[in-house]
């Protein structure tokens, strides 16, 4: 009873229309034919539509899921809340996940684990003497605010796709820095990322947080970029993060392990075929931007607990965690 009311509780905070998988979605299922008599294990998995996605997308076409047994059934949902919820429900397997809202769903006992890295940072992006070149995140501001820098926001309004979630709260860092009260002292829209970019075009917001590929369409439209945020906050590893709910992995053990073998040689082949791997993602985004207009993703093989730790600790200075998530177990080991 206890975890239907937490589940409840934090599926509250969800709009019940970023619950609904996009229309490519196939559902889970339990076996399906390989064509040769043979059986796979079908699990779905939940995206949110980053360039990143590519590494899965790659790995399915060269055959490595299938090698494990596998067929992987993808869809996108709204946002990472969305995902997280549809996997602890059993709507999918597996879903993808930044640290922070993966945080946030821990913090109120929903059963998850990370079985997997998606994306990440390189060990030399903190000293880099561009950190921009290896975030796939930007902080934008409009060309015609007339802002430059990040201590110019105070008063001023700031697009995120959603409160409390990732990007506000690394923006959040880097106002804090800047001796600006995240809390008080700007005006936080949310706005979807091609919406948020509109704003920065028209002039409708002073300031978007975004994603690639909108980060390329940000500067297309003339945006300043103020900061890479997410390097600054994370410094290094696995940010982007595959996850189940513990009745999944209760339930699927060995297709689970199976994922877990399989996304690590994806991400190893995505890391040695960068522009393949974009390319996919760029399609399976129907974006229209090619493939060297597009930061290259990290895809790191190993998620480590510090990953999590940094965040977490960061998240209690910040107020957006009344206290630090007990990580043990959390990450489960291949």
């Amino acid at each position: 009873m206890k975890k239907t009311n937490r589940l409840i509780a934090a599926l509250a905070l969800i709009p019940a229309a970023a619950l609904v998988l996009s229309a490519c979605s196939s559902g889970s299922g339990g076996e399906t034919s390989n064509g040769d008599g043979g059986g796979l294990t079908t699990l779905s998995v939940a995206t949110i539509g980053l360039t990143s996605d590519g590494s899965l997308l790659t790995g399915i076409e060269q055959g490595f899921f299938e090698d494990e047994g596998l067929e992987i059934k993808t869809s996108i949902v709204a946002n990472p809340p969305a995902g997280l919820a549809a996997a602890q429900s059993g709507q999918v397997d597996i879903a993808y996940s930044p640290s922070i809202p993966l945080l946030n769903a821990l913090s109120q006992g929903v059963p998850l684990k990370v079985i997997g890295a998606a994306d990440g940072y390189p060990e030399v992006s903190v000293s880099a003497e561009d950190p921009a070149a290896f975030d796939d995140t930007g902080f934008f501001a409009s060309s015609q605010s007339g802002i430059t820098s990040i201590d110019q926001l105070e008063g001023k309004t700031i697009a995120v796709p959603a409160r409390k979630a990732q990007l506000e709260v690394v923006i959040a860092e880097a106002l804090k820095k800047e001796g600006i009260d995240p809390a008080t002292g700007v005006n936080w829209v949310v706005l979807d990322f091609t919406s948020a970019v509109a704003g920065l075009k028209s002039g409708t917001v002073d300031a978007a947080a975004l994603v690639s590929p909108f980060t390329s369409e940000a500067l297309e439209v003339g945006a300043v970029q103020l900061s890479a945020p997410s390097i600054a906050f994370f410094e290094t590893g696995a940010t982007g993060l595959w996850t189940a709910g513990v009745s999944t992995i209760e339930k699927k053990g060995d297709a689970i392990a199976a994922f877990q073998r399989a996304i690590v040689k994806s991400n190893e082949y995505a890391t040695e075929n960068p522009e393949v791997a974009i390319q996919a993602g760029l399609d399976y985004t129907k974006s229209t931007l090619t493939v060297d207009e597009v930061k290259v993703p990290v895809w790191p093989t190993v998620v480590n607990l510090e990953d999590l730790e940094r965040p977490n600790e960061k998240m209690v200075k910040l107020g957006f965690l009344a206290e630090s998530v007990k990580l043990d177990g959390v990450i489960l080991s291949n």
